[in-house]
């Protein structure tokens, strides 16, 4: 399986398990210039930006570690961009999904919602 299959079939994992948990997926893979959001989801006055990271088990880092401050920083500036040009009443949250995929089947998946914030970005929602 290539990198990239990994994380769609993580990716498809994910949007499973938030349909299953009450949220309507709103868009895959939105982006932008200098930025990506995996999956964007509603659920009750919630807008849930997700960022899904794929791994085998064992891997060296696992995916919350992967999702950097940096990373965070490339997301809250989709995420903005976002709800610029789509005007909603929700309330945004950043959540971020682990997913462990053996082979071709998902072993795992870690999801914490609100796993980081705007702290420290010059980024208003």
């Amino acid at each position: 399986m290539t990198k990239s299959e990994t994380g769609k079939l993580g990716e498809e994992a994910v949007c499973r398990y938030l349909a299953e948990h009450g949220y309507n997926i709103i868009t895959r893979n939105y982006r932008i210039k200098g930025g990506e959001i995996d999956i964007i989801a509603e659920n009750g006055d919630i807008l849930a930006f997700v960022e899904v990271k794929s791994r085998k088990p064992g891997s060296m880092v696992s995916g919350f570690e992967a999702v950097n401050r940096r990373k965070q920083g490339l997301i809250i500036k989709t995420a903005a961009e976002y709800c610029c040009r789509y005007p909603n009443a929700l309330q945004p949250r950043f959540d971020t999904a682990q997913v462990v995929i053996a082979g071709e089947r998902v072993v795992s998946i870690d999801y914490i919602q609100n796993a980081y914030d705007t702290t420290g970005y010059n980024f208003i929602f």
